[in-house]
């Protein structure tokens, strides 16, 4: 089963029920948002199984974000939802939501509860120790010690975590990068509580039909042949950073390069400020109104890769950046800021470029680079492409979760 519905079991011994049946995982997500922790916990609800059975449960997305109910539909997956849970804090409503999943703890009676991304982290893990459940796992998909909230509010979200870690049986983290930031850095719980596990995707769709994918969406966003294609996907939120992309797109018109479109995928609370930069720039660079192209959310972000040549990254803070994994598969090289895991994906002056995140010179450079040598493209596009395929299938993600639920519920564990 992969994707349970409640079931009571009454008030046996937890240990004499789990031999006479599967081992039961309690999956929690913030929400269902277009990204990397949507795509992560249904490929692990849905291939774990069926050593395992899962119930997955999550909050509810933004308005303004990606509809990405396909994600787990697709999967044949029928998550709960719970209402309470959303995005922004609000006391009353996240202790309804933690009331909520400490009665599914009850009910459902997991051996393990796996919690992703920082609210479900907070709620569900609380929840689980409350229950005393056996096993209890997080998983970091980022962390919000940076570039989100003011520094009392980010020492006091410091604390909460190095408490929760203290009462978790493991930690995940999903990249070396981020491994270092939680243990070194931010001193959120020792190294030997931590696991590294990548991320895990089916790339398959990212390196089929391109050719035709390719000309399809050129042709619908009126795009010739002989333009180079430079896409940003994601959120547009502050800790992305998009007028980084808006200012380096302004400066490589300003020089004189018109061979060029730029591709602005996705949507959110900043999508007013940044057409208004776009409009600002415009009086210097009159051509800025018609290269920059916002196209709000995009779902077959297989397309829009197929049609790009190059992909951008201008974050100030993130986990592992899922656009540049999919790139990667597309054989698109990239250009990005050093932001979280980053490095673990993209090989400086291999598979693409990395610069700061507030060095907009670097950074548009190294665009430029890109734009202006169609070699150095594929050649960083085939070693790239060639590198996520290996590190990036969601078989070996579940294979490495499996190995870590086995050891926790061992009795050495």
């Amino acid at each position: 089963m992969q994707c349970s519905s409640l079931n009571p079991q009454g008030t046996g011994n937890r240990e004499q029920e789990t031999v006479n049946r599967p081992i039961r995982i309690l999956r929690i997500i913030n929400r269902f948002n277009l990204g990397g922790p949507t795509y992560n916990v249904a490929y692990l609800t849905k291939y774990l199984a069926p050593e395992y059975e899962t119930l997955l449960i999550g909050g509810e997305k933004d308005a303004s974000e990606a509809d990405s109910d396909f994600i787990v539909k697709n999967l044949g997956l029928e998550p709960k939802i719970i209402h309470g849970m959303k995005r922004s804090i609000n006391p009353f409503s996240d202790y309804k939501a933690y009331r909520e999943i400490r009665s599914i703890i009850r009910e459902f009676r997991p051996d393990i509860v796996h919690t992703h991304a920082s609210k479900a982290g907070a709620l569900g893990r609380y929840a689980a120790i409350k229950e005393k459940v056996p096993v209890i796992v997080h998983t970091f998909h980022g962390h919000v010690f940076h570039s989100y909230f003011s520094g009392i509010t980010t020492s006091v979200f410091k604390r909460i975590e190095r408490y929760l870690a203290k009462k978790s049986s493991a930690i995940i983290a999903i990249s070396g990068i981020q491994k270092k930031e939680l243990c070194d850095e931010h001193q959120i719980c020792s190294p030997g509580k931590v696991t590294v596990i990548p991320l895990g995707f089916d790339l398959d769709r990212f390196q089929q039909g391109n050719g035709e994918k390719r000309s399809a969406f050129r042709k619908e966003w009126n795009i010739g042949e002989d333009e180079i294609v430079v896409s940003i996907i994601g959120r547009l939120v502050p800790v992305k950073n998009h007028k980084l992309f808006i200012d380096a797109a302004a400066a490589i018109l300003q020089s004189e390069i018109r061979n060029v479109k730029f591709l602005i995928v996705g949507d959110g609370e900043l999508r007013g400020q940044l057409e208004e930069q776009v409009n600002e720039l415009s009086m210097g660079t009159p051509s800025i109104k018609d290269r920059v192209i916002f196209t709000s959310w995009i779902k077959e972000v297989d397309q829009v890769l197929a049609a790009s040549d190059i992909v951008a990254l201008t974050s100030w803070n993130e986990g592992t950046p899922v656009s540049l994994i999919e790139a990667h598969a597309s054989s698109c090289p990239v250009v990005t800021t050093r932001a979280g895991g980053v490095e673990d994906i993209v090989q400086h002056e291999q598979t693409g470029f990395v610069s700061d995140p507030g060095d907009t010179d670097t950074f548009t450079a190294n665009l430029k680079k890109l734009i202006n040598n169609r070699e150095l493209r594929l050649s960083m596009a085939s070693r790239a492409r060639d590198r996520v395929l290996k590190q990036y299938s969601y078989q070996r993600l579940v294979s490495d979760t499996s190995r870590l639920y086995r050891r926790l519920l061992s009795p050495n564990g």
